[in-house]
């Protein structure tokens, strides 16, 4: 993130939650640095209660220098989460962080010359995070918003729109051709699916 002055940058720290899409803790430093992500990760376990989380935890990151320090290495470690990095000179490792980024970077409103100061830039990330999380439907997960997904509340809501469809056919069978959409979501979520066609299948959540 470009800051007021050529040659200032500001680097935005971002967990999302690969089950929900939901981005679950992110900051703001003038800094780059493995403390800066450490805390982050700290206060996120604190606000999502995932010290009480059964299912096995894992950060999945670039191979950026922060994320290989011996600061966050050893938060992960107390923590009992796992860390994964990106491939080496693989640029598209992890396309929900590349979709999530996108979606930043193309917001209305997103200033493409820079922000003002460090106390803006919050403040522009604070209302993106807002609007992504509890607004945004998300064509990756049938239109729910990343918050429907993450409370558990994506089944019943799938099944509430279901039969407004079904209802919909009934009075207007000539407006469809075929079936009704299909409403119906996957438990399951892979960071790369390709690569994992013969291994078993675990539900399970991530945090990138």
């Amino acid at each position: 993130m470009l800051g007021p002055v050529k040659g200032i940058y500001y680097y935005l720290y971002l967990i999302l939650d690969l089950y929900s899409r939901k981005i679950v803790g992110w900051d703001i430093w003038p800094e780059e640095s493995s403390e800066n992500a450490s805390e982050l990760v700290r206060r996120t376990v604190l606000k999502e209660r995932l010290a009480y989380h059964k299912q096995p935890l894992v950060l999945h990151s670039d191979n950026g220098s922060p994320m290989k320090g011996a600061s966050l290495l050893e938060t992960l470690y107390q923590l009992g989460i796992t860390p994964s990095r990106s491939r080496p000179r693989v640029s598209n490792d992890n396309p929900y962080a590349e979709s999530i980024f996108r979606t930043f970077k193309y917001r209305p409103g997103f200033p493409s010359k820079g922000f003002e100061d460090l106390t803006v830039s919050r403040n522009w990330v604070l209302n993106f995070v807002n609007w992504y999380n509890y607004e945004h439907r998300h064509s990756g997960i049938k239109f729910l918003t990343p918050y429907q997904r993450h409370k558990g509340q994506a089944n019943d809501v799938l099944k509430r729109r279901q039969q407004v469809y079904e209802q919909a056919k009934k009075k207007h069978p000539e407006r469809w051709s075929r079936g009704t959409r299909n409403w119906e979501i996957e438990d399951i979520v892979w960071l790369n699916p390709e690569k994992v066609d013969n291994l078993p299948k675990e539900e399970t959540k991530k945090l990138s």
